[in-house]
């Protein structure tokens, strides 16, 4: 968050069966949760509605997240794991970031 004002996830999330894996990321949100909070003018995440093949791993990122203090904007749109979904996402990232 030193570098970028505004973050956009399309279609993803850390591994929920895999704590290894994501551990030390939530170790360091949490330690830096209000830096985070503070430097993103903009943390926004978004899906592809329950078809997404991301999308169990991604609600359980957000939880964490809520957990963490983490603030974050999310936004679903049906369609999957496809460009057309993603399509979407950038349309509506854009009009966030280009105000």
């Amino acid at each position: 968050t030193d570098e970028f004002a505004y973050l956009g996830v399309f279609s993803s999330g850390w591994w929920g069966n895999q704590p290894e894996t994501s551990r030390g990321e939530y170790e360091y949100m949490q330690a830096n949760a209000a830096s985070i909070n503070k430097n993103l003018k903009s943390f926004w995440i978004a899906m592809g509605g329950k078809e997404d093949i991301a999308y169990a791993n991604c609600k359980t990122m957000m939880s964490k997240f809520d957990e963490l203090g983490i603030k974050y904007k999310y936004s679903e749109y049906p369609g999957g794991h496809t460009w057309p979904v993603w399509r979407n996402n950038l349309y509506k990232f854009a009009q966030e970031i280009f105000q």
